[in-house]
């Protein structure tokens, strides 16, 4: 039997950086590298899988038990954030960590530092996985990947484990808000399912943001600066005129729980023309639509004050928070929670500030909250993932499974 951070480990080396400007499904071929060896995988043991045209590995185990039963799924993403890259990933093996600094070595004077990272102090004892300073590790969702195939494994591998039907999936592009798409829930064929997609140990979600984005164009003019005086309209100072008229308390950096913001993510231009990128953010839904209304409302005024078609605004949503979509079958979550506490792991409901696939698919008839996968810092060069924490992971899967069997 594979040793999941084996599994994990090999799962990393692969590039699956998915690619927000791509028009494609899935948005990058590199991802297919990884979808086909799951896909062969899951068929040497033994497993029913496909891979379509559009990326998604589809898998079935069989029920093994009398009577029928519901048939539950988990779900996990292939694919590594653009913000950093995810190629030539160099682990890191920190066993038994001490509670000190962890340098990453691939980056001289880089260090992940507990007075910077406090969490790490939880693992303190444990075996970490760390990148060394140059990529980000690909814990976000690699660890999820490695869990569920760690459980396949064991299935196929103990006959006498008692399950329902288990449905297995794995998807590109999720990093970039398109995971799910084109994924065929009928054809998929759970009744329920859990992605594998969040953080610390212990985390348990079923809500998360509503999620748009703005992209604003800003047409300025350009004259020679000796005599722009009357004249000149500097788009890039326009664009940073209408950053200013959004709430500086509602930026990422001032917001937590279930605090809404606008995040900038995007700003590039010249004195003639700027284009501007923003995610807008926030659980309550008529919160989240007053902000994609301030938005509009900023380029209103900007256009009121330097001419119409200054400011262009296009607002598109992203997903919505599944809560409501949950909610109604909050048996998958109370599954969860004692699924958690039969392996020992303490069971913390908060709600996502983000999104998961499971956002998307409870809104298309699957209800899916999302279940810790074990990783910290996400999207960057200062991801960890503790060992023991995607072993249990694993345990809950396998705990779901034969909650879910009883009936």
């Amino acid at each position: 039997m594979e040793k999941i951070l084996d599994r994990f480990l090999r799962y990393v080396a692969v590039d699956t950086q998915s690619d927000e400007n791509s028009g494609s499904q899935s948005s990058t071929a590199k991802q297919l590298d990884l979808l086909r060896m799951l896909k062969d995988e899951l068929q040497a043991m033994g497993v029913e899988a496909t891979l379509d045209e559009y990326g998604y590995v589809m898998g079935t185990i069989p029920s093994n038990i009398g009577g029928k039963v519901p048939a539950v799924g988990f779900i996990a993403h292939v694919d590594t954030a653009p913000d950093a890259s995810g190629a030539n990933v160099k682990p890191q093996i920190i066993k038994e960590y001490d509670g000190g600094e962890i340098e990453l070595k691939g980056v001289p004077g880089l260090a992940l530092k507990p007075s910077e990272f406090p969490e790490m102090l939880h693992f303190v004892g444990q075996t970490l996985v760390t990148t060394d300073g140059t990529t980000l590790l690909g814990a976000d969702d690699k660890a999820g990947v490695a869990e569920i195939m760690d459980a396949v494994q064991y299935i196929t591998e103990h006959p006498d484990f008692k399950h329902g039907e288990i449905k297995i999936g794995f998807t590109p592009d999720e990093e970039i808000g398109r995971g799910v798409v084109k994924f065929d829930v009928g054809r998929f064929g759970a009744d329920y399912a859990y992605t594998m997609d969040g953080g610390e140990i212990g985390e348990l979600e079923f809500e998360n943001f509503n999620a748009a984005s703005a992209k604003i164009h800003i047409q300025g003019r350009n004259v020679h600066p000796g005599s722009a005086k009357g004249k000149m309209r500097n788009a890039l100072l326009i664009g940073m005129e209408l950053n200013s008229l959004l709430p500086v308390e509602q930026r990422p950096e001032y917001t937590e729980n279930y605090e809404g913001f606008f995040h900038l993510i995007g700003f590039s231009g010249s004195v003639e023309e700027a284009d501007m990128s923003f995610i807008i953010r926030d659980h309550d839904k008529a919160l989240f639509e007053k902000k994609k209304s301030v938005i509009q409302d900023c380029a209103d005024f900007i256009n009121r004050k330097y001419g119409e078609g200054t400011a262009t605004a296009v607002v598109k949503d992203q997903y919505h928070n599944m809560r409501e979509k949950v909610e109604p079958h909050y048996h998958v979550v109370e599954k969860a929670v004692k699924a958690m506490e039969m392996a020992g792991v303490k069971p913390k409901i908060q709600p996502i500030r983000g999104g998961t696939d499971g956002a998307n698919l409870s809104f298309m008839g699957l209800p899916c909250p999302n279940i810790f996968a074990g990783g910290l810092n996400f999207h960057g060069k200062m991801e960890f993932v503790p060992l023991q924490s995607m072993e249990k992971a694993a345990e809950v899967i396998l705990n779901l499974i034969s909650l879910y069997a009883e009936g």
